[in-house]
């Protein structure tokens, strides 16, 4: 049987593709905007993927192609793909063919299932399938860790979204059954067993409607701040700050730089806490890490909205043990770690708070820890 993706393919552009390959979103369990300050975070891959079909030409032309675009592609040349070409989502595979250093010219069929502007990074979703792929279909040999740079290096400097490595990293490194404890620092990796089920727990993904966009300023101000906080303490990240040397240093630093670094340290600490919590299979204690967490987004770094924490809220006062916004903030998904017997109780419960403040109805979904990038099939 056809896969509805080469079928797709072949409607598009009127051929079969050479490679299939497909790259899933993710929910960071705790540590949140602090990949970009050399700290630790705890993502894991969701089992909402986008998934790319490919295919060489030899006529130098790129065409991009999606599911999410009634299929008309668009047309770029290859020689011209450099930072300032292309406009809007194309960015974002154009950006990948300019940090691997492709040549060649492609078709390209895009199907996103990660929502967009949710906090469940379908960027970086589509980065990485597009990066997957092309390592595949040309042999490039690059490992999971070059493809997860060359991926930021495509959102930062060809996007202009200035966005840490977790989203890359998990998307690529992902294992099902697990968390991914990533030290930013350097890019090491652990491997965390994450197994809800067997906890009887469940992690309720909340899409609060409200699509945020990273490419507004808002994320690239709150980082600045933090660079800022870094030249003035004249210290490489804040990841070498304890909070009794923040507190030392606070004459040093304007009030909105000194609560911005406060959430990196603290959220950092959280994380390294959450990881024990886990092997303990302490799950009161990670609800309350990640309780802390959102306080911590929402007070001092100031990227959480009404609608997520009305989400936040209604998820704990119906009996979850924990928590939070996940992603960039200023709208997208929250999560709650609740009893899987409580899934329903929980859904309605926020449905309702969201309808008695006006709400647009928020979405749900739930996901184990799911397979990083992987490959669908090659002709």
């Amino acid at each position: 049987m056809t896969h509805p993706l080469a079928e797709k393919f072949s409607t598009t552009f009127g051929a079969q593709p050479d490679l299939m390959a497909q790259a899933p979103g993710r929910v960071n369990l705790i540590g949140e905007h602090i990949d970009y300050s050399q700290g630790f975070v705890l993502p894991f891959a969701i089992d909402l993927y986008t998934s790319v079909a490919i295919r060489k030409r030899n006529d130098g032309i790129v065409r991009i192609a999606s599911s999410q675009r009634n299929q008309n592609f668009e047309t770029f040349k290859v020689s011209e793909i450099k930072p300032g070409y292309g406009t809007g989502w194309a960015k974002y595979p154009l950006g990948v063919l300019w940090a691997l250093g492709i040549s060649e010219g492609l078709d390209i069929f895009i199907d996103g299932k990660v929502p967009s502007g949710a906090g469940l990074s379908s960027s970086a979703a589509l980065e990485c399938s597009i990066a997957f792929a092309i390592n595949e279909l040309f042999h490039l040999g690059r490992s999971l860790k070059d493809l997860a740079l060359l991926s930021q290096k495509a959102e930062n400097d060809y996007v202009g979204v200035p966005c840490g490595i977790m989203d890359q990293s998990i998307s690529l490194l992902g294992k099902s059954g697990f968390a991914l404890l990533i030290d930013c620092s350097d890019l090491s990796t652990t491997l965390v067993p994450l197994d809800l089920t067997r906890a009887d727990l469940q992690l309720l993904i909340i899409d609060t409607g409200v699509h945020h966009a990273l490419v507004d300023g808002g994320y690239a101000e709150r980082r600045a701040s933090c660079e800022s906080a870094v030249a003035k303490l004249g210290i490489t990240s804040l990841r070498e700050l304890t909070m009794d040397k923040l507190e030392k240093s606070r004459g040093l630093l304007t009030e909105t730089e000194f609560v911005r670094a406060r959430h990196a340290v603290t959220e950092m600490k959280r994380v390294l806490e959450c990881v024990e919590a886990l092997s303990n299979s302490d799950f009161e204690k990670v609800g309350q890490l990640i309780n802390q967490s959102h306080t911590s987004l929402r007070d001092d770094y100031t990227v959480s909205c009404p609608e997520l924490d009305t989400a936040v809220e209604a998820a704990l006062a119906a009996g979850a043990l924990g928590s939070r916004m996940v992603g960039g903030g200023f709208g997208g998904s929250a999560i709650a770690l609740i009893q899987a017997s409580k899934t329903t109780e929980t859904i309605k419960a926020v449905e309702k708070a969201f309808s008695s403040k006006g709400f647009k109805a928020p979405r749900f979904f739930t996901s184990l820890p799911s397979q990083g990038a992987e490959l669908l099939s090659r002709r």
